[in-house]
């Protein structure tokens, strides 16, 4: 598979043939794609929501008024779910909303996450991210050079201080760790661009898994 492959400042570009990229045919790993964006984003969820029964909201234990004779409704509790200040019926309590998913599972998302944003010209490879000097204005013009519009992710293992300062106050731009990349992250960003150095990172994260 071809990937377009930048010069450091992104104003020169070639095509080059990537023989270790994964390459699948059909529906292959799409289902465990889907399976690891929605673990992975449940695993993100804190689970502390909590909201109080009637029996556990403070008060409420003197009956408001007598049974009969007020032309009102009957009311034994203001704590009532019925009554303003009162309990909440079924409401969310904490939980776990943890899921697990095998690694083989895990590897075969990302190889495939991994294909479908090369198989759509979608990931770029850049040398290196080397400016001059670490300038965020430096780093604005490389990537606006490389993907002009939309939310952009950059991938190195790891970044150098000076590209980090760089590039961390652009709004647009995300950055990330080739060891910590994930199928959400593939899945998100309209442009991704990786360094060399990443992408034998993520390839060598590929072929460990054996998923081709």
């Amino acid at each position: 598979m071809k990937l377009t492959v930048f010069s450091p400042d992104g104003k020169t570009s070639t095509e080059q043939e990537f023989a270790d990229l994964p390459v699948f045919e059909g529906s292959k790993g799409l289902q465990a794609l889907k399976e690891v964006i929605v673990a992975i984003n449940a695993n993100r969820r804190q689970g502390t929501h909590s909201t109080k029964t009637r029996g556990e909201v403070r008060g409420g234990g003197k009956k408001p008024w007598r049974q009969k004779g007020t032309g009102r409704a009957r009311a034994g509790s203001s704590r009532s779910p019925l009554w303003v200040g009162g309990g909440v019926v079924f409401g969310p309590k904490p939980r776990d909303y943890s899921k697990k998913v095998n690694a083989k599972v895990r590897a075969l998302a990302f190889s495939r996450a991994v294909f479908e944003r090369a198989n759509t010209g979608e990931l770029a490879v850049i040398e290196q991210f080397a400016l001059p000097e670490p300038k965020t204005k430096l780093m604005n013009e490389v990537v606006e050079r490389i993907a002009p519009t939309g939310k952009i992710l950059l991938v190195d293992a790891p970044f150098s201080d000076e590209t980090f300062r760089a590039a961390r106050n652009l709004e647009r731009v995300s950055l990330q760790e080739a060891a910590e990349l994930n199928p959400v992250d593939l899945a998100q960003y309209r442009k991704i661009i990786v360094s060399s150095t990443a992408l034998e990172k993520i390839l060598s994260r590929i072929n460990g898994g054996k998923t081709k």
